[in-house]
């Protein structure tokens, strides 16, 4: 029914419209990515100022209109909850919160609510605007390996996906789905001892306790997680860089 919709929002990107408009792509928990056009809003004198860039979390009215007038819903009103100023100050950290949100309107698209996932990316953004730092290889790869768990894809590691032994996990394969030991090694790629850990440290800590890799690690791992999005998920991300 179309009305007042009240609801907490993350902007993953905008695209300018018209003279004056903008339409938003939203994270919101309980109604998963929606559109909405923000009238007026790159005029000096807008109602809404800058509250409505990407990365800001939002307290917002938006109003659904009657179907099918437009599939957009309108700004209304916003409140910011977090800005994330500082994020904005740093380059690494801004190319780290675009590749977030990117994944997350990849991942899960139009009517997919997901509360959790809601509060991963609110996680990851405020973490990036509290420590800039923490805008690494590992910290993107830890937090795509939180979206693969959350989207019922998450890598089997800990026996071969193929014949379930539980030693000598020597390789990872994307069709498989996990890890895969020496006699089941086919069709897979080489993965230390220091990818396999890196990935199950990622999937179980916070992501503010994420641990590091050497390169070739974190390597193996990002090829491990674009193999199983691939395969299971049918969705290519960006890559996360090599800092």
């Amino acid at each position: 029914m179309p009305g007042a919709l009240k609801t907490e929002g993350i902007v993953l990107r905008g695209i300018r419209y018209g003279e004056a408009d903008r339409i938003l792509h939203l994270y919101t928990p309980e109604h998963g990515r929606v559109s909405a056009i923000a009238k007026g809003v790159r005029r000096a004198k807008s109602r809404f100022g800058g509250r409505l860039e990407p990365f800001f979390r939002l307290d917002l009215v938006l109003w659904e209109p009657r179907p099918p007038k437009s599939d957009l819903m309108t700004v209304t009103s916003v409140e910011t909850i977090a800005g994330h100023p500082r994020l904005r100050e740093h380059e690494a950290a801004i190319d780290g919160a675009a590749r977030a949100c990117d994944a997350v309107s990849r991942l899960f698209g139009d009517g997919e609510p997901h509360a959790g996932v809601y509060h991963l990316l609110a996680n990851q953004l405020a973490l990036l605007d509290r420590e800039p730092v923490r805008a690494t290889r590992a910290n993107a790869l830890a937090f795509r390996l939180k979206l693969l768990l959350a989207a019922g894809f998450a890598p089997h590691l800990a026996s071969c996906t193929s014949c379930g032994e539980p030693e000598h996990l020597v390789g990872f394969s994307g069709a498989a789905g996990g890890v895969v030991c020496a006699a089941c090694e086919a069709g897979s790629f080489a993965l230390s001892q220091e990818g396999h850990d890196f990935l199950v440290g990622a999937l179980g800590r916070p992501l503010a306790d994420a641990p590091d890799a050497a390169p070739p690690a974190l390597q193996q791992a990002d090829r491990a997680i674009s193999e199983t999005l691939e395969h299971h998920a049918h969705v290519r991300l960006r890559g996360v860089g090599s800092r």
